[in-house]
């Protein structure tokens, strides 16, 4: 269990440090922000810190900090170090500065920020991609929720073919309808606190239950084969840690996602100086869960309550919740993993909204204009999710692509956080966002030139085009980051 503490440290020291670094780097002040200066009671709405924060970390907490780390441990205890380290410098960073950018300007979503740091070629690929990737988050948070719901909670079989199934569909989907029509201050502001009570006795209580319980742990100086039911070592050995890990994981270590939602909230927040807490700090309590959950997953493995195998990882959450915090608490922790995709769909679809609205200049200032519009998003997230699940091989499908292209999204969100930092003469930090962005270029480029869904290439050519089109994605992003510096320059 020492590599699970030490990689404990590594993620709140490391966030204690480099997150006041970002918050040096960026300079947050005492402007008006959006929520005051373009108040409208719908989505600009001035709110409290505390809960600006726990908004935030329910939107974008979905069921990839817990699915994820319990397929991805299966890579042995390498994973308590990478997911600290890859949050910390990674994927917190990618919110804090996403969230704050789209705040001091004022409010605007990630097309809008794609647009004023690119160029109109990028904007659209951007919009395309982030349409097609928020309906893809909308149905899967659809579909994880709601057959835990249906198994573990009620009881049904959660197949197609029962009625039931789409019963339970139906509620979740239709508090996602309501969610995002109305303002957020009267659905998300009211009821987020609520969840936030559950989402964080699940998160402790897991934690608590590692530590009363003792659950076996491999420690990374450990051998990862011997006297263990399952073979880390092998598995990690078979399977490409890069970039095959860092795809699995996602949500724990970085989100693309993530950016759609701190622009969300960057219209509540009161001041600048709240985003440390509201959008860096969050990401944090994120990789703390998707921890806890590696570890719960890697005790379950090695006890042998459950075979290690990818494909039964939502099984895995209820075996953990019931065997470490019994009946009644197992029943609310579990309650917790499914508020989680719900209160990150709900806001994807409002983001989807938002984006599609400030895209074609679609006023959305009154219900029935904003029904409509979401009335044509629905429609599309149900014929996905219906797809999904009659489809024997839907469900996989759909998750390969979520996952990839969440990773893909941070890309965009990464050069324009460069871009930003060369315009506004802080050119000597842009290296922040570049060593994780390079990074995940290769990790995600080398994925999809690999995979049956994408190009089925050989790994070593997998490895060159990825590696040829990162140096390439790096070399753009500094040429385009230096001609704003100097016509900034020119400028004064």
């Amino acid at each position: 269990m020492a590599t699970f503490f030490i990689g404990l440290v590594i993620l709140f020291v490391g966030a204690a440090l480099y997150g006041r670094l970002c918050e040096k780097v960026f300079g947050p002040d005492d402007r008006q922000t959006p929520a005051y200066a373009k108040q409208d009671g719908v989505d600009y709405v001035p709110m409290r810190g505390w809960k600006n924060s726990l908004i935030n970390l329910l939107n974008i907490a979905g069921t990839g900090p817990i699915l994820g780390p319990i397929q991805g441990i299966l890579f042995g205890p390498i994973a308590f170090i990478t997911i600290p380290i890859g949050n910390v410098i990674g994927g917190a960073m990618h919110d804090y500065f996403s969230g704050m950018i789209c705040l001091r300007d004022g409010g605007t979503q990630m097309p809008e920020m794609i647009n004023r740091y690119t160029n109109k070629a990028i904007t659209w690929i951007y919009r395309v991609f982030i349409c097609f990737m928020l309906l893809l988050v909308g149905a899967v948070f659809i579909y994880t929720p709601g057959d835990i719901a249906a198994t573990q909670v009620l009881g049904f079989s959660g197949l197609a073919t029962d009625p039931k199934t789409w019963i339970v569909y139906g509620v979740i989907f239709a508090y996602y309808l309501i969610a995002t029509i109305f303002p957020i201050d009267t659905i998300i502001g009211k009821i987020y606190p609520i969840f936030g009570a559950i989402l964080l006795f699940s998160a402790v209580g897991v934690f608590a239950g590692l530590l009363i319980k003792g659950y076996p742990l491999v420690n990374v100086w450990s051998d990862w084969n011997s006297g263990l039911i399952f073979r880390y070592g092998d598995y990690f050995g078979a399977n490409h840690f890069i970039p095959t890990f860092f795809v699995t994981v996602a949500c724990g270590i970085l989100s693309g996602f993530h950016s759609t939602q701190t622009a969300l909230v960057s219209r509540t927040v009161k001041s600048e100086k709240q985003g440390r807490m509201t959008f860096y700090n969050m990401m944090i309590l994120e990789g703390f869960i998707a921890m806890v959950w590696a570890a719960a997953a890697m005790g379950v493995y090695n006890l042998g309550l459950q075979e290690a195998n990818p494909a039964l990882a939502t099984g895995t959450v209820g075996i953990v919740c019931k065997d470490l915090l019994g009946s009644v608490g197992g029943f609310i922790a579990l309650l917790g993993v499914i508020v989680l995709p719900i209160t990150s769909g709900d806001t994807a679809l409002r983001a989807l909204r938002l984006s599609i609205a400030e895209m074609f200049h679609i006023d959305q200032t009154k219900v029935g204009k904003r029904l409509g519009l979401s009335a044509v998003l629905f429609a599309l997230v149900i014929a996905i999710l219906v797809w999904a699940k009659t489809n024997a091989q839907g469900f996989a499908i759909l998750w390969r692509y979520f996952a990839w292209s969440n990773q893909v999204l941070a890309l965009f969100a990464f050069a324009c956080i460069a871009v930003w930092m060369f315009e506004n003469g802080k050119a000597k930090f842009a290296w922040m966002p570049l060593i994780p962005g390079v990074f995940y270029a290769f990790v995600t480029m080398s994925y999809i030139f690999n995979a049956k869904i994408g190009f089925n290439c050989p790994w070593n050519v997998a490895y060159i085009i990825a590696a040829v089109l990162s140096v390439a994605y790096m070399a753009v992003i500094i040429v385009s980051g230096k001609k704003r510096q100097n016509a900034q320059i020119k400028a004064l």
